[in-house]
Parts: structure tokens; sequence; C-alpha cells
């Protein structure tokens, strides 16, 4: 079965990427408009992000966020057979050299990629990791189906990515921890335990936020960024990053992953329909209970 799903998509991969996004288009306002996947989620999230538009503005969001969301699928389907060149034709910027920097400024100390759920993830990291000349460590959520995880893993893996199964990171991150490494960690997972994450106000609603990228940040004295990726235009995608204010050690518990909050809410407020409406980032509800993990934003009045 692997290679009847394999060869159907690589056939679909050999497509001109015109003809690519003519058929994401096709899909994006079947799935959108007709099946609506997910439709009450997207609409329910995008009420409690931007109360302050209409009806009308939040449905043109949720559309161009499918839109985006098929094209990241078709996209990535692409990547099959995309040849090296054309990866890094398709992803600008010079984000791999400014992480070489960063790595080699002497000091020794590995770095900390915390990014979030972007359109395309899957060009972003090929494009990223093309350039980097230090092991880049990668944790993803692996898919439950057999054959499209391997097929995607080997995808991911192409420019050498060490690729870690969230479930396993405890295990499998000790055989590279004492190396020179990036780590690139997804950090606007929703929390599995609400009672044992940080609780920062995002779009003005209280949320929960794992703590386990700022504590092994802190941990293991790594220089941390925050990245997100965006398209410059259909089939092309950049990245922007910023560092945080101070060293993870120099910061209070906390403080790190409030910097990134706000760092997150900036990036989509400046472009809405990049991220991933589709998921559940307000699925726990706050409970006085949880008033002493309250982390207070920078950007918030007292």
């Amino acid at each position: 079965m692997y290679h009847i799903v394999y060869g159907l998509l690589y056939l679909i991969s050999l497509l001109p990427m015109g003809v690519i996004h003519a058929i994401s288009s096709s899909i994006a306002w079947l799935v959108g408009s007709v099946v609506g996947y997910r439709w009450n989620i997207v609409m329910s999230n995008l009420a409690i992000a931007f109360p302050e538009k209409t009806e009308k503005e939040r449905r043109a969001i949720a559309r161009e966020f499918y839109q985006n969301f098929t094209d990241a699928l078709l996209e990535s389907i692409k990547l099959i057979s995309m040849s090296d060149e054309e990866v890094g034709r398709r992803f600008l910027g010079d984000s791999s050299e400014v992480m070489n920097k960063l790595m080699e400024d002497g000091s020794g100390r590995n770095l900390q990629l915390h990014a979030m759920h972007n359109f395309n993830w899957e060009y972003a990291h090929l494009g990223v990791v093309k350039g980097l000349r230090h092991p880049f460590l990668g944790v993803y959520g692996p898919i439950s189906n057999p054959i499209l995880e391997k097929i995607f893993y080997d995808i991911r893996s192409r420019f050498g990515t060490v690729l870690i199964p969230a479930p396993k990171f405890r295990t499998n991150f000790k055989d590279y921890a004492g190396d020179r490494y990036i780590l690139a960690l997804v950090a606007d997972q929703s929390p599995s335990g609400p009672a044992r994450s940080w609780w920062i106000d995002f779009f003005g609603r209280r949320t929960g936020w794992v703590t386990g990228p700022e504590s092994g940040a802190r941990l293991k004295n790594v220089k941390v960024i925050f990245g997100t990726f965006f398209k410059v235009k259909r089939g092309y995608y950049s990245f922007d990053f910023r560092m945080p204010s101070k060293d993870p050690r120099d910061m209070q518990e906390g403080e790190l992953t409030a910097e990134y909050v706000q760092y997150v809410e900036e990036c989509v407020r400046k472009r809405p329909a990049n991220y991933l409406w589709s998921h559940r980032r307000w699925k726990h509800a706050y409970k006085d209970e949880y008033a002493p993990l309250v982390i207070r934003r920078k950007d918030q009045s007292s």
C-alpha cells in the first residue's frame, strides 16, 4: 500500500506549481465552503482573537486561512520531487546564516528556536536547514497514518534534520544533549496538563502555555530565538525572528514564555490568515486555582 500511495503522490508532485495551486484553490473552496472542515472551530477562534472585526471580516480571514491550509498541503506534496535548487529558490532570506553566526560566536552555546504554527512550515523547515552548518534537531508530532508518516518523515529529513517525535523527546534527546545542535520546537502547542502550565494572556484571554521549551532553555543555558515564517507570494516563503530581551537564565520563571506569547500575537495580528486556526488554541479554560501560574506580559499594564 505504501508504494501505491507514494507513487500517486509522486505523480501529483510532478505537476507544475501553477496546476498545484489551481487544484489547491478548488480544494480550499470545497473544504471551507462546502464541507466546512472545522469551520465552527475556525470561526470561534477568530471571534476570540478579533472581536473588533465584523463577521464579514472574520469570514474573509477564514477563507484566506483555508487557502493557505490547502496550499501548504499541496505544496508539501510537491516537495517529493522538487530539486534542492528549487527548494532554495522558494524560501527567501538568510535565516540559515543568522543561525550559523549565533552558533559560531565563540560562546560554545547551542541554539533553540521557538517557532509557531505558521504556513508553510514544511517549506520553512527545509529552507532554514538547507544552509545550516550545524546539526538541526526538529521535534514534531507524528502523523497517525503510518504511510503518510513515512512519506513526510522522508521529506522532513531530506537535508539531514534529526527528527525527534514529541512523545519520545525526553528519551531521544539524551543522545544529542552533549553535542552542538540547533533545536527547533513549535512552542505554541496547547498544553496537555493545564495545571502544569504557564497562564498568559493571548488575544485578551488567559491561555495555557507549555513550560517545556522555557525550562529546557534555562537548564541547558542555550540561546533562544523566536521565529515566524510567512508567505511572500504564492509558493514563496520567508522567515523572521526575534531574540528575547535577556538570556534565559537571567529571566524570571515564565518571563521567556511571556515574551514568546507577545511575539506570537504580534505575528498573528500582522498576518491573521497565516495561523493554524483549525486547532483548539483555547481548549482549556482558566480556573482560579491556576492563579500562582499566571505570568503577566511586559506589554500589559499592571
